[in-house]
């Protein structure tokens, strides 16, 4: 490693050894290099490199500000439309709840006015069920009525036949007569 070390050092100080005679001569080659360094740092100068580049690294970091800035802004833009998102999602999904609760409202209030009508309707069955059974009821008494009417005058007719006389006949007749002048007049 020391002898790499020594090598390296030896072949970098050989050109400082090259050089011979006075420093300020055309001859020495440091010199020549020298003043040919400042004359290729005097052209650039002259033809404003220096500003050149100093105004390419400027633009170039105007660049990149305004970049950062429309990032910054892109970001913001972002961040405001997730918000609106987030505020919309939140929104919906109250509304969706209301819906909801609304729904379970009115299905409740549409099955208490079911039970109410269901109740009116069997009232209402109850009640006309009510009124046939003494429709029919009263129909069946009043046939019994007529039956045992009709069984009583037969049964009148067949005593009353029995026992009277042509004369008793003639009778009741003129007292009926005279009982229906009576009450038309």
């Amino acid at each position: 490693m020391k002898k790499l070390l020594a090598l390296t050092l030896t072949v970098a100080a050989s050109p400082a050894f090259a050089a011979s005679g006075p420093f300020f001569s055309l001859k020495n080659t440091d010199f020549v290099v020298l003043l040919g360094f400042l004359l290729f740092i005097g052209v650039l100068f002259y033809f404003k490199v220096p500003g050149m580049i100093g105004k390419a690294l400027d633009d170039r970091a105007e660049g990149i500000k305004s970049e950062l800035e429309e990032a910054k802004s892109l970001r913001e833009e972002a961040q405001t439309l997730l918000a609106s998102y987030e505020r919309k999602q939140k929104e919906v999904q109250e509304q969706a709840e209301r819906i909801i609760a609304h729904a379970k409202e009115e299905a409740t209030l549409a099955a208490e006015q079911a039970k109410v009508d269901m109740q009116t309707s069997l009232t209402r069955r109850l009640a006309a069920a009510q009124e046939q059974i003494a429709s029919a009821q009263a129909g069946a008494i009043k046939d019994v009525r007529d039956q045992a009417i009709t069984v009583a005058v037969g049964a009148a007719q067949d005593v009353i036949a029995s026992q009277m006389t042509a004369k008793s006949g003639g009778e009741l007749i003129d007292e009926a007569i005279n009982v229906v002048g009576e009450k038309l007049h």
